[in-house]
């Protein structure tokens, strides 16, 4: 099969899930996207010597056509010129994950968080995590020394969002405790999901028997768990469940904010958050290299971004996969003496391949054998049930 043909093939799966693009947004967004996948990083440089080989095409006209897809309507020429098109693919963007996500499955989790590149660019982002890795559907990127409250941004990301799920499901919206606020919890209460905040330990919280308290009292040396309806903050009191939950693994405890019912929500969800770090790691070192970037203009980097998200929105859906057809684990099998089992902990085993990893292995390996480029699906894990459980950690 031709290796244009799969380009084509993949420039149409985005045509139809990103309909409102036009024919050229399209090409060059599946060109530049299906380069990124086989030369794994998104250097310019790199991808534009790709696709001038595959393509048969001359390295300068690749070039430009890349270029002006980061470019906006006034660098471009032609009276039909349009700028960058990343902020109306976001809702879209998601919408194309619960396109493929399974159809007995009707929670999703979403992990808002920031990343920067060195002194010149923070991106605050919104993310579906997925068994260890993160697809991101929302981002907005903002000049690192840029003075101002995140709280505008927040909003509209979390807002664009909304239309994309039904109603009917269950979304918890993920955040660690440099995001905490409590303009946040309510919005996103007010959106008809749920927070999932941690706090800092410092606080206090208080019930109905007792008076304000600190919030290491929940946990006591013998208890490792707590939950249960408070109202959090002396100076600002917050009605809501805190979730309090401390693991040998880890250091500190979490204390977690939510207007879910006690009964209905576990801190170890929680852990799910640590799949955002995952997936920054990808968009950086350990995948596409986009902390070597040059940009200096933060609205080009948007569009950069976009490519990067189709790009892992792609391989996580291939690799996810591909990790459901993997046999099965046959440690419970063993005798409990036995070394294997031993060195185990009892826990479940982590994946020893991510799912973004594994994606762009399959799909390589689909090009070199000549079979059909794979196109995925969304198969999430059950989402943890204690603490220990190694399910919530990439």
């Amino acid at each position: 099969m031709s290796r244009q043909t799969e380009v084509y093939q993949w420039m149409t799966t985005i045509r139809e899930h990103l309909p409102h693009l036009s024919k050229p947004q399209a090409v060059v967004l599946a060109l530049w996207s299906f380069g990124v996948v086989i030369v794994g990083a998104c250097g310019q440089s790199s991808i534009v010597g790709f696709l001038a080989q595959a393509l048969g095409q001359k390295e300068n006209t690749v070039r430009q056509r890349l270029r002006e897809w980061c470019w906006e309507a006034a660098a471009k020429q032609g009276d039909q010129r349009q700028s960058g098109v990343a902020s109306t693919c976001l809702g879209p963007l998601l919408q194309w994950v619960l396109a493929w996500w399974a159809a007995d499955e009707t929670r999703l989790a979403l992990a808002l968080d920031a990343t920067t590149r060195a002194q010149r660019f923070t991106v605050l982002a919104v993310s579906v995590v997925y068994r260890g890795c993160a697809i991101p559907v929302a981002w907005t990127v903002l000049r690192a020394t840029e003075a101002g409250a995140w709280r505008p941004y927040g909003v509209t990301l979390l807002t664009d969002l909304t239309a994309r799920v039904p109603a009917s499901w269950t979304v918890i919206v993920l955040a660690d405790r440099g995001l905490y606020a409590r303009w946040l919890f309510e919005h996103v209460v007010q959106l008809g999901w749920h927070p999932f905040l941690r706090i800092n330990t410092g606080g206090k919280f208080r019930t109905t028997e007792h008076d304000y308290r600190p919030l290491t009292d929940g946990l006591s040396a013998t208890t490792t768990q707590w939950s249960g309806p408070v109202t959090c903050f002396k100076t600002h009191p917050l009605r809501c469940t805190l979730l309090a939950g401390r693991d040998a693994e880890h250091q500190d405890a979490w204390f977690i904010l939510t207007d879910l019912p006690p009964d209905a929500a576990r801190v170890c969800w929680y852990g799910l958050r640590a799949w955002i770090e995952g997936g920054f790691k990808d968009f950086k070192r350990g995948g596409w290299q986009w902390q070597s970037t040059r940009m200096s203009d933060p609205g080009r980097v948007e569009r950069v971004w976009l490519v990067l998200a189709v790009a892992t929105l792609w391989m996580g859906s291939v690799g996810g996969a591909a990790e459901l057809s993997l046999p099965a684990s046959t440690l419970e099998d063993l005798p409990l003496t036995h070394v294997a089992r031993k060195h185990s902990g009892h826990a479940p085993a982590s994946r020893g391949l991510s799912c973004f990893r594994r994606g762009r292995l399959v799909i390589l390996a689909a090009l070199l054998t000549g079979h059909p480029v794979p196109r995925g699906r969304f198969q999430p894990e059950l989402w943890p049930t204690q603490l220990d459980d190694r399910n919530t950690y990439p």
